[in-house]
């Protein structure tokens, strides 16, 4: 056996880092993962490995596997985690935040895209919470690089984010996500044309077993965990369709997977296929018009614009706005003027 312990992840994954690495000797008999990592992990107990396998944090040559996979030989089994291996990444930097409200409990910032929330691996310095210890002081802990933080959204969706500032506050609010009690609002500009106006999407999101860069929908619910978004047309542009997305559990990638899952991926989100022209015409001008909006908005179309929760301290119910970043609101005035040319062209030819 050969083992190579608290290494970086080589993976492009915001969010796993390599804990652990095992190399099965060519003379290994079929073990189930479970019981094979026991045998080299510290500390480990058998509940604790099968929970991290269920939640997609076991690897067995690249692909996540269930806890009653046998080990053979050769396989190289990791185990991935959502936090780094590494003591001390946090230094506090200068970084300027759009804070949208703040008091002696909380603080709510405006987070811009491609701005990392927390260090990891590949994103050490220049993150959100790295500009958080600057500002404030001795923020409450929650694991050694993510203090104050009690949710998160991705590094290429904007929008709102509250943070803890008091141990208090962040067990507050903390329930408040895991009892649903908080409102979260997206807006997101998907393929297609949705044919309801509103409606509800139900199914279990884990870690594909293809891609471990992907979160997908498991209808059966025999893998991942319960996720439920609801979504509300706003605007239709013939090929694409603005939509509001309300999220009542919060799941990893939740609204791009569950969108993915009913055929309408998010407009220009790369790592779930949306960079590709998904819907539309052949003409080569509809494809450079694409093209163009691809340019405006180099990014998954995704904002979390709306936020509400009950403070910590005076139990008042808080809801902030903000308004859509300019380069999404730039992509659909692209299709706004699009959609209108194309309407009139058709009406003159009728």
């Amino acid at each position: 056996m050969q083992e190579d312990k608290n290494n970086n992840s080589e993976t492009e994954n915001d969010d796993l880092y390599e804990h652990y690495r095992f190399v099965a000797t060519e003379g290994q008999e079929p073990l189930r993962v479970d019981k094979f990592l026991m045998n080299f992990i510290e500390n480990a107990t058998r509940n604790k490995i099968q929970q991290a396998a269920k939640a997609g944090n076991v690897l067995v040559n690249e692909l996540a596997v269930k806890p009653n996979y046998k080990v053979k030989p050769k396989d190289v089994v990791r185990v991935v985690l959502s936090y780094p291996p590494h003591e001390n990444l946090l230094v506090a930097e200068d970084i300027p935040l759009n804070i949208v409200f703040e008091d002696d409990e909380v603080i709510v910032v405006n987070k811009p895209p491609g701005m990392v929330v927390h260090p990891g691996h590949g994103n050490y310095s220049g993150t959100l919470v790295n500009g958080l210890i600057h500002h404030i002081e001795n923020l409450p802990n929650n694991s050694s690089e993510r203090p104050g933080l009690v949710h998160r959204i991705d590094k290429d969706t904007s929008g709102l984010l509250v943070v803890a500032k008091t141990e208090y506050a962040m067990a507050h609010l903390s329930k408040q996500f895991f009892d649903r009690t908080t409102e979260r609002l997206y807006y997101a500009l998907v393929w297609g044309d949705i044919a309801d106006d509103e409606g509800t999407i139900t199914g279990n999101i884990g870690r594909s077993f293809t891609d471990k860069l992907q979160m997908t929908v498991f209808p059966e619910g025999d893998y991942g965990k319960h996720a439920v978004t609801h979504f509300k047309v706003i605007e239709r542009f013939n090929y694409v369709t603005l939509v509001q997305c309300k999220l009542e559990t919060g799941r990893t990638h939740q609204i791009r997977a569950h969108f993915k899952y009913i055929g309408h991926t998010l407009f220009n989100d790369e790592r779930y296929g949306g960079d590709r022209i998904l819907k539309g015409t052949t003409f080569s001008k509809y494809k450079q018009f694409v093209d163009n909006c691809f340019k405006v908005l180099p990014r998954q179309a995704l904002h979390a614009k709306t936020l509400g929760f009950t403070h910590p301290k005076t139990g008042e119910f808080l809801q902030f706005n903000s308004e859509l970043p300019q380069d999404i609101l730039n992509c659909l005035e692209k299709w706004r003027r699009y959609a209108a040319s194309s309407t009139t062209e058709t009406l003159e030819e009728d």
